[in-house]
């Protein structure tokens, strides 16, 4: 066998064993969707910030929950797009919804810690729902999720759902992030099971759990100043003997997280390196050298690609282009089948070097920019856990 068939065989092992990884993970529909005889109220909070094209369809669809007794706050995050306009007309309608004009920002907090700890405040429910403005429910998801909450004894439930891909470049670049999010964790089952905070993350766009353990942390008042604060939760919880899990619910949960390049740039890049280094435990030598390889993981997809067409130009050996370009047609296989699982073209899965190279430009920006981080108009810093006292009752 020659030597560049011998160096092939990382990248034929990586996609099999990612495969093996995602095996074996809970999906939504196996629990049930009859709300219990003594169902709980449960506290739907919407954070809103410049949501005006996402709010109503995520409003009408939570209001279609099959959960029986739900209170709904919407709190509008001082949008100026006429996104309080619209759920203000959507409550008017209905009143199980609440309208939450969010008071002036603190300082140390982000938006949305406040927006969703000034909700919270206010409500009554036993269970929290804490959602985001561009997701869309399907009926049973609440009923479903707290059956399975309950069932696996839990005290906190997040869903991984369906993303909505509606561009050339969320086509390219967003199933970049979920890869790299199975290298790291694997299977749901694997992240349910683990009792180390640093293996715990939570899907933010939906996770419920129960208001006692919620107090018990404090609340996002113990996160409000971390850019990560769905993740951030759930590790603190996993710290304190609290059991974190997460099912997946591609049926009854979608999102439309960025629509476009820029706003994909901007997403990810206030979260993959502000929150990536509390993934993995790091002393002051770690933290020093993260900013210098945190970006390089993405080149793992590049290097085959671009190798090869330096090889083919003349200016490596030839056997570098056989390398390559073998390398490529089995991350291709790959990543075909990984555009079908997003439901977009196969042929997406051509264009994976150019979704890393991407991923390795944000991340470089992303470490560059260290702990600040800029969303929807407003600048923050992001910075280690706090501890506060735990949250007192509803007021």
């Amino acid at each position: 066998m020659p030597p560049w068939a011998i160096a092939v065989l990382p990248w034929i092992v990586m996609p099999i064993v990612l495969v093996w990884r995602a095996r074996g993970s809970k999906d939504l529909a196996e629990y049930s969707a009859d709300p219990t005889a003594d169902a709980a109220l449960v506290s739907i909070v919407v954070p809103a910030r410049n949501e005006a094209r996402n709010i109503e369809r995520c409003l009408m669809s939570i209001l279609k929950t099959t959960w029986p007794r739900v209170e709904l706050f919407v709190v509008d995050d001082h949008s100026d797009d006429g996104t309080g306009e619209i759920a203000r007309r959507i409550a008017a309608g209905d009143s199980r919804v609440t309208i939450i004009d969010a008071p002036p920002l603190p300082d140390g907090w982000f938006g949305k810690q406040w927006a969703c700890h000034t909700a919270v405040r206010r409500a009554k429910g036993s269970v929290f729902v804490f959602t985001d403005a561009d997701t869309m429910h399907a009926p049973a998801l609440i009923a479903r999720t707290i059956t399975a909450m309950r069932t696996r004894g839990a005290d906190m439930v997040s869903v991984m759902g369906t993303q909505e891909l509606g561009t050339f470049w969320e086509r390219v670049v967003m199933p970049q992030v979920f890869v790299l999010l199975l290298t790291r964790y694997g299977n749901s089952e694997r992240m349910s099971r683990s009792t180390n905070p640093y293996n715990k993350i939570a899907n933010g766009q939906f996770f419920v759990l129960g208001r006692a353990a919620y107090e018990t942390i404090g609340g996002h008042e113990a996160v409000r100043s971390h850019v990560a604060e769905d993740m951030r939760i759930a590790q603190e919880l996993c710290r304190t003997g609290h059991e974190v899990h997460i099912v997946q619910g591609l049926d009854y949960l979608s999102t439309r997280m960025y629509a476009g390049l820029g706003e994909l740039i901007r997403g990810w890049g206030k979260n993959v390196y502000a929150a990536g280094r509390d993934t993995i435990k790091l002393g002051p030598v770690g933290k020093t050298l993260l900013r210098l390889v945190f970006p390089i993981p993405p080149l793992w997809y590049v290097a085959p690609a671009l190798l090869a067409l330096m090889s083919l130009a003349g200016f490596l050996p030839i056997a570098v282009l056989w390398w390559g370009a073998a390398a490529y047609g089995v991350t291709t296989l790959f990543w075909m089948a990984i555009a079908v699982q997003a439901k977009t073209p196969f042929w997406y899965g051509f264009l994976h070097p150019l979704g890393a190279f991407m991923m390795f430009v944000l991340f470089v920006r992303a470490a560059w920019r260290g702990d600040h981080v800029e969303w929807k108009g407003r600048e923050y810093r992001s910075v280690s856990p706090v501890t506060v006292s735990p949250v007192t009752g509803s007021q």
